[in-house]
C-alpha cells in the first residue's frame, strides 16, 4: 500500500508542495512583522533541496590494504589419487559397448579405479619469482596442484617441500614479476591488533574478513601438533581459508591461516594462524634443502603451575620444568638435570613450554644456546650445544615391571606396590587428594619433593613433610616422566 501511494499520487504531492511553500512564505512574513519591519513584496515561492552533510576527507576503510594484499593471495586446487585396497572401489559397469571391444581376458571383469580426491585451499605469494606458502594439509598426498590468480590466470604449481609438524608447504609457479606480499614480524604483533584474513572460503571467491588478534602462543594439538605457536584471531575463517593470508593494517603478512575450532564446522570466531616468523624459517629451509632442520635439547618439559612454584619456592609461575633428560643428549652433556626450571633461552624469557620448544627448534643444530635455569632456589647459566632433532634421542624412560607387590594405603589416598623404579599406583580413592591431582592406576611414583621413594614408608614420610605447600611428585606414566602436584591435607 505504501509503495502504491508513492507512485500513483504524484499530483497530490505537487499540490502539497505548493501548500507547504505558501505556509513557509507566510511564516517568514509573520516573523518580519513581529520584528517591526515592513512585509516584503509577495514573490513566487521556491523549495530548496536539503543538503546532506558528510565528513570530508578520508574514509573509514581498509580498501587500500586490500588493494595491496589481494593480488598476492591465490586459490589452491590439489588433486590426488586416494590410497585404497584393490576391492575398496569398483566403477559401475555402465559401458554397454565397451564390453564388446575389450580384450578377451578383460571381458566380464570390472575395472577398479581409485577415486580422485580434491582439496581446495588458499595460498600466499611470498616472492616475486613465484614461491607460494600454503598449508601442508591442503596439498598433502596431491600429485597435481594448480593455483588461480586474481588476474584470471590458472598456473600449474610444483610442491617444493612440505613440513607436517608446522603444517606448512611451499609451492612454486613458473614466471616472474608476481605480486608478492610484504612479510611482517609476528613477534611484534600484540593482542588487540586489527588483522584481515584473505582467502577463498567455501569456494565462493576471494573474501576479506576483519577481526583482532585474540591471543598468541596457542597450541591446539590438532593434526601433528609438534610445532605450534598459533596466533588466535576472531577474523572469520572458514574451510578454504586454509593457507591464506592474515595481514596487519599495513598490509604485512603476519600469519598463514590454518585452523578453526568449531563443533559445526563453520566459523564461531576462534581461528588460528601460523606466525609468519615460523613460516619464514620453514620456507628458507624448504627452498634450500627441501626439508626442515630443527634443533633439540633432549629434554621433556612441563609448564610450571602455581602449585609447583610454591613447592619449589619460585617467585612466579613462569618457566618450564624439566621432567626427564635423555641420556647422551645435548642437555645431558651440558649438565641439565631433572627438576631444573628453565626461565630463559638465549636471552628470551620462557613463559611456557610451547614457546621454548619452538625457540630451541629454530636455533639450529650445532648452535650454542645460553640456558638459564633455577636449581635448588639458585639461578644458573648453562651453555648448551644443540643437537639436530632426532626422534631416537627424545627423552623417554623405559618402564620395568616389578613383581614385589605389597599394596598398602598411603596418605595420598592411593594403594601402591613396589616397583624397581618406584611405587606403582594400584587403586586411587576417588575422594582423595591423589585423585584431585589426576593420579591414576598404572602411574609409577618415582619421586616426591625431588627425593626417590622405594617404599610405602618413604612415600608417607615425604608427603607428611608437605604440610604447608603442595607436594611435587614425579610420575612415570606410560613411559613418560611427568610432574604432578598434590595439595596439602589442609589445602
Amino acid at each position: 500500500m505504501i509503495e502504491r501511494f508513492h507512485f500513483t499520487h504524484r499530483a497530490s504531492r505537487t499540490a502539497l508542495a505548493v501548500v507547504v511553500a505558501t505556509l513557509v512564505a507566510s511564516g517568514l512574513a509573520w516573523r518580519g512583522l513581529a520584528a517591526g519591519t515592513e512585509p516584503a513584496a509577495t514573490t513566487a515561492a521556491t523549495v530548496s533541496t536539503p543538503i546532506a552533510h558528510a565528513v570530508a576527507g578520508a574514509r573509514d576503510s581498509y580498501a587500500d590494504v586490500v588493494d595491496v594484499v589481494s593480488p598476492a593471495v591465490v586459490t589452491v586446487h590439489a588433486q590426488g589419487r586416494a590410497r585404497m585396497s584393490p576391492t575398496q572401489f569398483q566403477s559401475p559397469d555402465d559401458d554397454f559397448f565397451g564390453q564388446f571391444f575389450r580384450a578377451p581376458n578383460e571381458r566380464g571383469q570390472r575395472q577398479q579405479r581409485a577415486p580422485r580426491q580434491q582439496a581446495l585451499g588458499s595460498g600466499v605469494i611470498v616472492t616475486t619469482d613465484g614461491y607460494i606458502l600454503t598449508n601442508n594439509h591442503v596439498v598433502d598426498g596431491a600429485d597435481e596442484v594448480s593455483v588461480d590468480l586474481t588476474d584470471g590466470r590458472t598456473l600449474t604449481a610444483k610442491i617444493v617441500g612440505t613440513d607436517k609438524p608446522s603444517d606448512l608447504a611451499l609451492l612454486k609457479v613458473n614466471g616472474s614479476d608476481f605480486h608478492a606480499v610484504a612479510l611482517g614480524n609476528s613477534d611484534a604483533v600484540k593482542v588487540g591488533d586489527v588483522v584481515l584474513a584473505v582467502g577463498n572460503p567455501l569456494n565462493v571467491g576471494q573474501t576479506v574478513t576483519m577481526g583482532i588478534i585474540s591471543a598468541k602462543g596457542r597450541s591446539t594439538s590438532v593434526g601433528d601438533g609438534s610445532y605450534e605457536d598459533f596466533l588466535q584471531t576472531d577474523a572469520p575463517i572458514n574451510h578454504g581459508n586454509s593457507g591464506g593470508a592474515l595481514v596487519n593494517t599495513k598490509g604485512e603478512l603476519v600469519g598463514i591461516n590454518s585452523q578453526i575450532v568449531s563443533e559445526s564446522g563453520g566459523n564461531i570466531g576462534i581461528g588460528f594462524a601460523i606466525p609468519v616468523n615460523m613460516a619464514k624459517h620453514v620456507m628458507d629451509d624448504l627452498r634450500t634443502t627441501g626439508k626442515v632442520t630443527r634443533a633439540q635439547l633432549g629434554v621433556t618439559v612441563q609448564q610450571v603451575t602455581s602449585d609447583m612454584a610454591k613447592n619449589l619456592g619460585l617467585k612466579a609461575t613462569g618457566g618450564a620444568i624439566i621432567s626427564s633428560v635423555a641420556d647422551g643428549s645435548a642437555a645431558d652433556r651440558a649438565g641439565l638435570k631433572r627438576g631444573d626450571v628453565i626461565t630463559s633461552f638465549n636471552g628470551q624469557p620462557v613463559h611456557e613450554f610451547n614457546s621454548l620448544r619452538n625457540r630451541v627448534a629454530e636455533a639450529g643444530p650445532g648452535s650454542t644456546a645460553d640456558v638459564v635455569v633455577i636449581r635448588d632456589g639458585a639461578e644458573k647459566h648453562v651453555s648448551v650445544k644443540l643437537d639436530e632433532l632426532n626422534a631416537d634421542r627424545t627423552a623417554r624412560a623405559t618402564r620395568d615391571d616389578g613383581t614385589d607387590r605389597q599394596a598398602d594405603k598411603g596418605s595420598l589416598g592411593v594403594a601402591v606396590s613396589r616397583d624397581p623404579k618406584g611405587l606403582v599406583v594400584e587403586n586411587v580413592d576417588p575422594d582423595g587428594r591423589a585423585a584431585d591431582a589426576g593420579i591414576r592406576p598404572g602411574d609409577v611414583i618415582v619421586e616426591v619433593n625431588r627425593r626417590s621413594v622405594k617404599s610405602v614408608e618413604d612415600l608417607r614420610a615425604a608427603v607428611r613433610e608437605s604440610t604447608d605447600k603442595p607436594a611435587l611428585l614425579l610420575i612415570d606414566r606410560n613411559g613418560n616422566d611427568v610432574y604432578v602436584t598434590v595439595k596439602p591435607a589442609n589445602g
